[in-house]
C-alpha cells in the first residue's frame, strides 16, 4: 500500500531537473548507430521487404521496457461519473497482436494484389514520433514531452490518464492502464484515471550511445536509426531503386517513422486490420496545422508547464517519503 507524503517532507522537497547531452554515432547502415543533432533530429527508415514478422523486435522491447510496465493497484477506486472507463490490460500481458500498456510494439500483416502479384507484408507498428506531436503540444499536464533528439515519450510520473494524447493523435498510439499514476494521490475519484503508455523509443538506451532494443534485436536488419535528413535521402533512394512507396515524411506534418514500402500504403491500408491498439496506414492530415490546435497548444503551456513542475515537487515530495 502507498505510503501518504507527509506535509513537512511536501512543502521542504525542491523542484529538481536534468539534463543529458549524447551523441550517436551517423547511421549509414543497417549496423551503425546513429547521431542527432538538435537541428537534425534523430528518425528510423523500416524497410518491410526486410520484416519477415518473425517478432523478435516485439519480444525485445518487452525485455527492454520491463520494468516500465505498470503494476496498477487493486481494486481500482470508483470513478465519478461512472461512465468513465476502467481499461485494465494487468492480466492480459501476453497480447501481442495490439498495442497495449504492455506491448508497445506489434506486428502487422498485409496481403495485397499488386501488378497482378500477390504480395504478403509485415510491418512493426508502433510510435510514429511526429516531428510536430499533437500529444506533446496538447497535453494539459506536460506528461507527454519531445526530447532535443525528437522523439516522443510520457512521464509516467506525471501522467493523470486523460487519454488527451490518445485522442489527438491521428493513429491513436496511446494505450491507457488503469490504477496506476499520481492520480491516486491526488483524487482517485476524478482525475484521469490512470497512466498512458507508448513507445519511448527507448530513450533510456539512446541517452547512452545504443541503438532501440527493437533494431538490435531484428535479425534481417530492417531498420536504420539516424538523423531524419539522412534517413529520407535513403528512404529516396531506395524506393527509387524499387520503384517502392514511402510513409512518414509528410503525414501529420512529418513523422521521425519512416516506412519503406515496395506496394502503395493506400493499398496496404484497405488490407491490414485495424481498431482499437491497431493504427491503420491512412495519409492523415497534419493535425497541428490548424489555428485552433495551435491556439489550444499556446493556451496550454503554461498551464502544462506548471502541472509538470508541481509534478516533479510532488514526485520528489514521494521518493523523499521512501
Amino acid at each position: 500500500m502507498k505510503k501518504p507524503i507527509s506535509r513537512r517532507t511536501f512543502l521542504k522537497t525542491g523542484i529538481t531537473t536534468a539534463g543529458a547531452v549524447m551523441g550517436l554515432n551517423r547511421a549509414a547502415g543497417a549496423g551503425d548507430t546513429a547521431r542527432e543533432t538538435e537541428h537534425d533530429p534523430l528518425a528510423t527508415l523500416i524497410d518491410i521487404r526486410k520484416c519477415t514478422g518473425c517478432e523478435e523486435c516485439v519480444a525485445a522491447c518487452a525485455q527492454e521496457n520491463e520494468a516500465r510496465y505498470p503494476q496498477p493497484v487493486k481494486p481500482f477506486p470508483r470513478m465519478y461519473p461512472s461512465r468513465v472507463p476502467v481499461e485494465d490490460w494487468s492480466d492480459k500481458q501476453d497480447v501481442t497482436d495490439r498495442l497495449t500498456p504492455y506491448n508497445w510494439l506489434f506486428i502487422q500483416h498485409a496481403s495485397v494484389t499488386f501488378k497482378g502479384e500477390m504480395i504478403d507484408l509485415t510491418l512493426p507498428r508502433r510510435c510514429m514520433h511526429c516531428a510536430n506531436p499533437p500529444c506533446v503540444k496538447l497535453c494539459p499536464w506536460g506528461a507527454a514531452k519531445q526530447e532535443k533528439n525528437g522523439l516522443s515519450r510520457i512521464d509516467s510520473g506525471l501522467c493523470l490518464g486523460g487519454a488527451k494524447c490518445q485522442t489527438v493523435c491521428p493513429w491513436e498510439i496511446p494505450q491507457r492502464q488503469t490504477g496506476v499514476g499520481p492520480y491516486l494521490d491526488l483524487l482517485p475519484a476524478l482525475a484521469g484515471n490512470g497512466v498512458m503508455y507508448k513507445c519511448n523509443r527507448c530513450h533510456q538506451r539512446i541517452e547512452k550511445n545504443e541503438r532501440p532494443a527493437c533494431i538490435d534485436a531484428c535479425p534481417e536488419e530492417a531498420q536504420i536509426i539516424g538523423p531524419r535528413s539522412e534517413i529520407l535521402k535513403k528512404a529516396h533512394a531506395l524506393a527509387k531503386e524499387i520503384d517502392g512507396y514511402i510513409y512518414g515524411e509528410d503525414e501529420n506534418g512529418g513523422t521521425h517513422t519512416i516506412y519503406l514500402s515496395p506496394v502503395p500504403f493506400d493499398r496496404l491500408n484497405q488490407t491490414v486490420e485495424t481498431g482499437e491498439g491497431r493504427p491503420g496506414l491512412d495519409r492523415v492530415k497534419n493535425m497541428m496545422a490548424s489555428g485552433t490546435q495551435l491556439a489550444k497548444a499556446m493556451f496550454i503551456a503554461p498551464f502544462a508547464g506548471l502541472a509538470a513542475a508541481f509534478g516533479k515537487f510532488y514526485l520528489a515530495a514521494r521518493k523523499e517519503d521512501g
